[in-house]
């Protein structure tokens, strides 16, 4: 070859080659139908199946296509093959058979495939519409369809009313109930779905991961499961399944605007912010969600973290406009330009309410505002669920005592868990036993401390404090680490008992706490004497560096309170 040759050879321009795949031929066949090219459409979906002839997902949507042209007979051929070759469980092809069957008034035909769904399919996704066509046939055929039950329905309005406690926020009592629904019909796979993720919003991943793959073993393809295991995942840090996972999801092209909100969700929690930002947008096109200010700040974040800061300028605008009362989209607008300039990090979080810390911020000065917050805000509720289970050391405590201005039922479950989780700290577990204390909770505790499960006897009496102050806090934290090493646990939860004690029969005329070393000293004086341990004044004011005189007064303040010599004499005599 000349040197010319070679020369002009070295200059051509390099060729990106282009992709193709399932997910490219979906979307061009996505943009035809927006087009009203059904011809296209109907070529691309089926060079869709040709790349993954066993996604069930492909097949259908070709079928569906022809359902639109009026090609049914064609359709019903490809969701027969689904059910017999492909995926049997996939009950919705009786339902979509049954409407193919209508439009070319086989009556019959579409009856007994629609009460073959009825009968068998367990998510009931086309409830209504079956009831319309049941109607229809009802009138054509001049008798009641021949139906035994509707599978969906059983267990059907209690699996919505779970539903709705799991949107609410109260995560606990959707558990009880999912768990009972799934004990009467376990192939109840929606409610076996929700159960999974309501684990995962009280922190549960073990339970969580558990339960979501029995519904991927029932059902491998339950998109729904997939996005929940992959999140999973995700916050669990296990991160070659996660890579497996969001591989499969990357190839599943999901139709309907439910699914393909969820995907997009999913794979911007997981960090594929390329792959969410293209369905968001798929979703915008559509104009169904449009309206909703939430998907544009999806669709906003996706795009900050791709570097596209004018698009994401532009949804949290558009978020802006559509709900105005938000602080959501004007608090990622101010950050946006120090995103730009490489000054903070671009929000990864998939949420539509303000970060955590900022909500924090905003609430330091204001308790009673994180009360109707957590009690009102499901949103916010599951985000200080998480925090207790993932947050920094200094946000769990935040959350822990935070948690205890709203003090219900199951604020109470979740920080009992949380004490016999062996992989949380036992100092955060030591303030969350103080905030259970303070809040009334007199029953005996469960704590796995330092690896052993031990059992906190029950209280006497109930302190009932409507607040827990921060200069109470340091009196305890310096007490704990005075006795740190010296003390058990048990010891040491008879000290933040007693302290507990003393300020609840107190308040509110609880003293100034100006030298809170002193209080904590005092604090071990009397729990060594409970324990008939030795200590000594000399000790305590070479460890807690305050004069034995403010021992000594703090000590009686406590005494006088809480008669703590009077139950010592009482026991000594008894003990002789």
């Amino acid at each position: 070859m000349s040197q010319r040759k070679r020369a002009a050879k070295n200059r051509r321009p390099k060729v990106i080659p282009m992709r193709l795949d399932a997910t490219f031929f979906f979307e061009r066949a996505v943009q035809s139908l927006d087009r009203y090219h059904y011809d296209k459409a109907l070529k691309y979906f089926r060079r869709a199946v040709e790349y993954e002839p066993e996604n069930p997902v492909n097949h259908c949507n070709m079928a569906g296509i022809l359902s639109e042209m009026g090609r049914y007979e064609e359709s019903n051929v490809i969701l027969r093959s689904v059910l017999d070759q492909i995926d049997p469980a996939m009950t919705e092809c009786y339902y979509y058979l049954a409407n193919n069957y209508a439009n070319m008034e086989l009556f019959e035909a579409a009856e007994e495939a629609l009460v073959r769904y009825l009968e068998n399919d367990t998510e009931g996704q086309f409830l209504e519409e079956s009831d319309e066509l049941l109607d229809l046939l009802h009138y054509e055929l001049n008798r009641p369809a021949k139906l035994s039950t509707i599978k969906a329905k059983e267990n059907i309005y209690a699996h919505d009313k779970a539903r709705e406690l799991l949107e609410a926020g109260r995560f606990a009592e959707a558990v009880k109930m999912l768990e009972e629904i799934i004990e009467r019909q376990p192939d109840f796979l929606a409610a076996r779905n929700n159960l999974g993720l309501a684990y995962y919003y009280m922190g549960l991943f073990d339970k969580s991961v558990a339960t979501i793959t029995e519904v991927l073993d029932a059902e491998p393809g339950n998109l729904h499961a997939l996005c929940n295991l992959a999140i999973f995942y995700q916050h669990s840090n296990r991160k070659e399944q996660l890579q497996a996972l969001v591989a499969k999801l990357n190839k599943t092209i999901p139709f309907h605007p439910e699914h393909v909100f969820k995907m997009a969700t999913t794979l911007g929690i997981v960090g594929e912010h390329r792959e969410a930002y293209q369905h968001f947008r798929r979703l915008l096109r559509t104009g169904e969600l449009s309206g909703e200010p939430s998907l544009h700040h999806f669709a906003a974040i996706a795009a900050v973290n791709l570097r596209r800061y004018d698009d994401a300028k532009k949804h949290w605008q558009h978020a802006e406009r559509l709900d105005p009362e938000s602080q959501v989209p004007p608090f990622h607008l101010k950050r946006l330009e120090r995103v730009r300039a490489g000054e903070e990090t671009p929000p990864t979080h998939y949420h539509y309410h303000l970060p955590f810390e900022e909500q924090f911020k905003q609430w330091e000065n204001n308790p009673g505002q994180v009360t109707e917050a957590l009690k009102n805000d499901p949103l916010i509720r599951s985000s200080f669920f998480w925090a207790l289970r993932h947050g920094d050391r200094r946000t769990k405590v935040q959350v822990i005592q935070a948690l205890g201005l709203v003090a219900d039922d199951e604020v109470i479950e979740a920080l009992k868990a949380f004490l016999i989780d062996p992989d949380e700290e036992d100092e955060l577990k030591r303030v969350a036993v103080l905030v259970l204390r303070s809040i009334g909770v007199q029953d005996s505790l469960s704590v796995v401390f330092g690896g052993r499960t031990l059992t906190l006897e029950a209280r006497r009496k109930s302190a009932q404090l409507p607040v827990w102050d921060s200069a109470w806090q340091t009196v305890l934290e310096q007490a704990l680490e005075g006795m740190s090493g010296r003390y058990d646990v048990v010891q040491q939860h008879d000290m933040m008992t007693l302290w507990v004690d003393y300020l609840s029969r107190v308040y509110p005329d609880v003293p100034k706490l100006h030298k809170s070393t002193g209080w904590a000293a005092a604090l071990e004086y009397w729990t060594a004497k409970m324990h008939r341990r030795t200590v000594t004044y000399a000790d305590l004011v070479s460890r807690y560096g305050v004069s034995q005189a403010s021992i000594s007064r703090y000590a009686n303040r406590i005494d006088e309170a809480c008669g703590i010599r009077e139950k010592l004499d009482l026991t000594r005599s008894s003990f002789h």
